[in-house]
């Protein structure tokens, strides 16, 4: 009830500071990406000559941020608030658009644990329904997003652009690679972004009488009851959504240590403060003289760990 009470207020508190300038609904929009980048001079892409056919790509210092729109990566105190920006302004938008969409994958995860980023996320995971990412690459492509957000306490609130960019290969629903993600959703001003991947009928297994049977193009495979019905929640002080059986999903992506484990690449989660948080100098070298490894996997059970995790 606390950690409820805890976000409610987070999101009234959000939100009244918070506007947004959409483009008039029925406009169809494609704009070219030359009208709205503010640093023609960036070149920082990742372009594997292998993949001709790739649309997105990342930038040369880091998978997780856009080269278009930066030229190093953020610092690991800074990162974490730039994110929740993107997440908060994102589901802000689709809402407003009437978007469905719900988190995934590392996002959901962090949900799962605290609702709130993983703070060694370097970027977030959302799915779309099919009907929505044809909306949105009809009306919405390269559209610009302008919020006014809060800035540090006692400073004036701070303008923030975000893009929302669709592949051109978004109606290709098969299985591949180079253009597993439909959609981005971009921080023009630091380059971070969120992956827009889509659930799609899997037609192959549909042949073979499994009517409920979905698909993603990066070779995630759902049943139509895993997803939906969506369930109402919220993630950084604002609502979103969650697949229906989200437990088995991260299990199966992650394995069952990913939902009990409490210590993952050098953080540690504060069970009475329902929070991870970065282990000190210190403290890593307490855990390796016991032998323990922080590494990228999970170890170390939570005790009572069911008694810590929403429903």
């Amino acid at each position: 009830m606390r950690a409820v009470l805890a976000d409610l207020v987070s999101f009234l508190l959000y939100f009244p500071l918070l506007s947004a300038s959409l483009l008039f609904r029925g406009t169809k929009r494609d704009a070219p990406y030359e009208q709205v980048n503010d640093h023609p001079g960036w070149s920082h892409q990742n372009e594997d000559k292998d993949e001709p056919d790739k649309y997105f790509h990342e930038s040369s210092f880091s998978e997780h941020y856009d080269g278009r729109f930066a030229t190093a990566p953020l610092i690991y105190e800074d990162r974490q608030s730039h994110l929740t920006a993107l997440l908060r302004t994102y589901m802000s938008s689709m809402r407003d658009i009437g978007a469905e969409t719900w988190i995934m994958h590392g996002t959901l995860l962090g949900w799962y644990w605290s609702r709130t980023i993983l703070p060694w996320d370097g970027d977030l995971d959302v799915m779309i329904s099919e009907k929505s990412l044809y909306h949105l690459a009809s009306f919405y492509n390269m559209s610009m997003h302008h919020f006014s957000l809060p800035g540090a306490p006692n400073e004036p609130r701070v303008r923030h652009n975000y893009m929302l960019e669709v592949n051109p290969h978004y109606k290709n629903s098969s299985v591949e690679s180079v253009n597993k993600i439909d959609a981005r959703w971009i921080d023009t001003e630091t380059g971070l972004f969120i992956d827009v991947t889509t659930l799609r009928r899997n037609k192959t297994a549909q042949a073979l009488g499994e009517e409920d049977a979905m698909m993603v193009k990066d070779r995630h495979h759902y049943y139509h009851d895993d997803i939906f019905p969506l369930r109402s929640t919220t993630f950084e002080g604002v609502p979103v959504n969650i697949p229906f059986a989200y437990a088995e999903i991260l299990i199966e992506e992650y394995g069952e240590e990913a939902l009990s484990d409490v210590h993952f690449l050098n953080h540690r989660f504060d069970i009475e403060k329902q929070e991870w948080r970065a282990l000190r100098y210190a403290e890593l070298v307490r855990y390796r003289e016991h032998g323990a490894m922080l590494g990228s996997t999970f170890w170390g059970k939570a005790a009572d760990s069911e008694s810590y995790f929403p429903d």
